[in-house]
């Protein structure tokens, strides 16, 4: 059993147990969330999807903790012009445990 749900702008496939890191998300270590912006949802012989959403199922996560990811650096240089310029970015993120799939008909 697997869903496809939508965070801020990025898609992600889950399944129940799995930890997935997304943006930022507001909310504080060890509280549940609810995602509710599911795509898709299948199991072993049902697949549902959603135009765009589907309105009955949802996600059940906790929040694992909230920190930075990796430095990413930007460089850009041009030649015989003295310019350079370097710019650091570390994105804000969210580490979520799957906690549920709550699915009404849904065989688990």
């Amino acid at each position: 059993m697997f869903a496809i749900v939508q965070l801020g702008s990025i898609q992600y496939k889950i399944s129940e147990g799995e930890v997935i890191e997304s943006q930022l998300l507001k909310g504080e270590k060890k509280e549940s969330v609810t995602l509710d912006k599911v795509l898709l949802f299948t199991d072993e012989n049902d697949i549902r999807v959603g135009r765009p959403f589907l309105n009955d199922v949802t996600i059940s996560a906790e929040i694992l903790r909230q920190h930075l990811g990796e430095k990413i650096i930007s460089y850009k240089y041009r030649r015989r012009k003295t310019s350079a310029w370097k710019k650091g970015h570390r994105q804000k993120l969210t580490a979520l445990r799957i906690t549920k799939i709550n699915a009404p008909n849904a065989k688990a």
